[in-house]
């Protein structure tokens, strides 16, 4: 009886907030590139960050590994009814299911994504599904974080989970797209998954500091993820 309780609960608080964020994107040539070309993509996020994410990038079909776990259900149906798919599966129960699942998304060319450290962290330590599926479908990783300049932080949750205040300034920073080759052997499996990491702690801190920078600070930055020809213009 609580799931459905908590998913309608949910759903709200993403509908009533959402609207009033003030979100600005960085990179966003970044993840156009992929649907430019195409081609769907594998996206990668902390969980941290799940409730602006779940908000930003609402009713595009993207399809998300769902834990099979209490939480899960109750995450499952909130986001479908915005606009998400679920695939049923997780790092320790079923994942198997859910990336062939997912797998089965990317061939019909639907989007799919992860909360990398979830569903139960540790946190800020990604999963390593997202590589996995990269290689088995040649699909690319596209890797997001979510600041807010405004927030509740959970601070006895395990992801450090953040809810906006309404009203809040957001920016979400997009990293380059990340390719696994189909024949990637264990050591470039290996380095691919460190590229990945890396990658998401560097949307993490650039996009967690952003509200504490000048705005001097934050031209710069903007001027180093713009897309190539517009730099400088």
């Amino acid at each position: 009886m609580q799931i459905p309780v908590i998913a309608w609960a949910v759903y709200w608080a993403v509908r009533l907030i959402g609207p009033t964020l003030r979100t600005e994107i960085i990179g966003i040539h970044n993840a156009v590139q992929i649907p430019n070309a195409g081609e769907p993509g594998i996206g990668a996020f902390w969980h941290r960050c799940i409730f602006p994410a779940a908000w930003i990038w609402r009713g595009r079909g993207i399809v998300v590994l769902n834990t099979v776990h209490f939480d899960g259900q109750w995450t499952r149906r909130a986001i479908e009814r915005l606009g998400f798919g679920t695939a049923q599966g997780s790092s320790t129960r079923g994942g198997v299911e859910g990336l062939t699942a997912m797998a089965r998304c990317l061939d019909a060319g639907q989007h799919v994504a992860f909360t990398i450290d979830g569903p139960r962290g540790p946190r800020y330590a990604a999963k390593p599904g997202a590589v996995i599926l990269a290689r088995r479908t040649g699909k690319p990783i596209s890797v997001f974080h979510i600041g807010l300049e405004c927030a509740h932080t959970f601070r006895k949750s395990w992801d450090l989970f953040r809810l906006p205040y309404p009203f809040s300034r957001a920016v979400m920073f997009v990293a380059p797209p990340i390719r696994v080759p189909t024949n990637a052997d264990s050591e470039t499996m290996k380095s691919k998954q460190a590229e990945m990491q890396a990658a998401l702690e560097r949307v993490r801190d650039t996009a967690e500091s952003w509200f504490g920078l000048s705005e001097e600070e934050r031209d710069r930055i903007r001027d180093e993820w713009s897309e190539p020809g517009l730099r400088g213009s």
